[in-house]
């Protein structure tokens, strides 16, 4: 009974091996950074978020001015003050710091979730181009080239994703 179980699973195994030994994996390659740099639209994203980041710069910057504006003041009328005067004044410029702060981190998060709005669909038409080569030409796995160190048996299918993206 053992011996039949052992000749049982070495002709499973002979058999499971001779079948993927048939069936040939095929691999491609693309490097996604070079496909994001030719994409139609990528200009029309860059030239908005240049925009909006000029518009948060400036607005930065009047907050900035009004800030140092608000400590040269502090620092040239504090001797003729009360005390209770300056301490008014201290917690204005500690709180138009922290606001200025506080609006930093916000056009950075703002600027970050832009981008990815912006960027979507045009990752969403390189991803389905890539999926249609993949499918079309029998792929078993696309790798991202830009992060492959090595690579043997694989194809570049960046000349078949510029064609299906008519690039």
């Amino acid at each position: 009974m053992k011996k039949s179980i052992i000749a049982i699973a070495i002709v499973l195994l002979a058999t499971v091996g001779s079948a993927t030994a048939q069936n040939k994996v095929k691999l491609g390659h693309i490097n996604s950074q070079e496909l994001m740099q030719i994409m139609p639209g990528r200009d029309s994203v860059q030239t908005i978020l240049q925009k909006e980041v000029e518009e948060l710069e400036e607005t930065l910057k009047q907050m900035q001015s009004e800030a140092e504006k608000r400590v040269n003041d502090y620092t040239a009328n504090q001797a003729g003050w009360t005390d209770l005067i300056r301490q008014a004044r201290q917690r204005e410029i500690q709180q138009m710091s922290a606001n200025i702060q506080e609006f930093q981190q916000n056009a950075q998060a703002h600027l970050q979730e832009r981008e990815a709005e912006l960027t979507k669909p045009i990752i969403d038409r390189a991803k389905k181009a890539i999926d249609d080569v993949a499918r079309e030409g029998g792929y078993n796995y696309i790798f991202d080239g830009a992060t492959l160190l090595y690579m043997q048996d694989s194809e570049d299918i960046m000349p078949l994703v510029k064609k299906k993206l008519g690039l």
